[in-house]
């Protein structure tokens, strides 16, 4: 059986769902696992699931065995992962600071944006908590974290606001996307894909009576008004292909990785999706 991974965060689940509850047919039978980001970067490194959400920043690494996909993407424009600190509590230039994962793209652009700085990972669930009580200076919040969290916490730095100074532009910022394993045969891959797309559409579609679906079944973390913030950034309309600025945005993510020895060679997104034109050729 086919096995799908995605994160729990609440645009991942919106996106899921309309396959987890039947609205989309999917060509094969499957089992779907929600697991934090960094699990899921460390499962697509061992070639877990035949579909896995991953962060942009560790696609270089895997793309010998898996290909990207188009939809169910997270970009952020203008917003996006945020370093907090305590507000009694300015940040010296070692500050010691938690990230939710060695292969996250936050992670890469934050060693990036601040070399002198102690890194410890942390289960991004337990990050506010480990600023608050002082067992570091300061920490990288994701998901819906970014939308309510304590008081006592300020901004330091928006990482939006990194990558447009170490991307030199305003692109999206390439934040999780989906891999699909190069072992599954490309005509299966194809009507994966298409799948995967339909459920999003349905899902935006019919964003009211599915956002109230996931809140009664307490699959997301949030309230409503909370869920629809979110899946307004994350979830959307161009979370169903992406767009030229999208994937300049990943090309960019990708050559500054590997500019700053990240990656082993440069690569770029076109030559990495799934080649669907493939089906049109194949039965033309």
């Amino acid at each position: 059986m086919l096995s799908i991974a995605h994160s729990p965060d609440a645009d991942d689940i919106f996106m899921f769902y309309a396959l987890a509850f039947g609205w989309v047919n999917f060509p094969k039978p499957f089992t779907h696992h929600a697991l934090d980001i960094e699990t899921l970067n460390e499962q697509a490194l061992k070639g877990t699931h035949a579909i896995s959400a991953i962060s942009f920043g560790l696609y270089p690494l895997i793309k010998d065995h898996y290909a990207l996909l188009q939809p169910a993407t997270s970009f952020g424009q203008g917003y996006g992962p945020k370093l907090v600190r305590r507000k009694d509590k300015p940040l010296k230039k070692n500050f010691k600071v938690a990230l939710s994962g060695r292969y996250t793209t936050n992670a890469l652009l934050f060693r990036l944006y601040y070399p002198q700085a102690r890194v410890v990972y942390k289960n991004f669930l337990e990050i506010e908590k480990a600023v608050l009580s002082g067992e570091v200076d300061g920490g990288v919040l994701i998901h819906e974290s970014i939308l309510d969290f304590h008081p006592d916490l300020v901004v330091e730095k928006e990482i939006w606001e990194v990558w447009c100074e170490l991307s030199g532009s305003h692109l999206p910022l390439p934040l999780g996307g989906m891999a699909l394993r190069r072992s599954i045969p490309l005509t299966q891959a194809i009507h994966m894909q298409k799948a995967l797309t339909q459920a999003i559409v349905i899902a935006l579609k019919h964003q009211e009576l599915l956002a109230d679906m996931l809140l009664e079944r307490h699959l997301v973390r949030v309230n409503k008004t909370h869920l629809n913030t979110y899946l307004s950034m994350y979830a959307n309309e161009n979370s169903c292909a992406l767009s030229a600025e999208q994937m300049a945005g990943i090309d960019a993510l990708f050559a500054l990785g590997f500019k700053h020895g990240f990656y082993p060679e440069p690569i770029t997104c076109q030559d990495h999706l799934i080649p669907d034109l493939y089906e049109n050729l194949r039965f033309s």
